[in-house]
């Protein structure tokens, strides 16, 4: 008799996946916000740092972390076109902050776990 593993719906692995990167895209767009940028240039830098996120991801997320208080925004003219810029407001940098630290120990613990695995 054969000791088979059971087949694992992919659909588990990428609602897995995007639980995990929900929590990781706050973080990045947060820390990227440290500067100024407008939607496309912020998704410009997350990709090339190799973290992509669909416009329809991240204008919610932007407009959902300002609501909260953690960005400001503003609209101005550049190159004949109105823009919104993002930037982390004051509450947003103590909360990016609480993130990292606890980020941090979240990352130490698991470094752990898989160690004694």
């Amino acid at each position: 008799m054969k000791n088979s593993t059971p087949a694992i719906d992919p659909e588990v692995f990428e609602n897995l996946k995007l639980e995990l990167r929900r929590g990781c895209l706050i973080v990045a767009v947060l820390a990227q916000l440290q500067e100024e940028h407008y939607g496309y240039t912020l998704r410009k830098a997350l990709d090339e740092l190799g973290l992509a996120i669909d416009e329809s991801t991240l204008y919610p997320l932007l407009r959902r972390l300002e609501t909260q208080g953690l960005l400001s925004s503003e609209w101005r003219e550049e190159n004949k076109r109105n823009k919104r810029f993002y930037r982390l407001s004051s509450p947003g940098k103590q909360i990016l902050k609480q993130l990292l630290e606890e980020w941090q120990t979240i990352n130490n613990s698991l470094t752990r776990i898989l160690e004694e695995a």
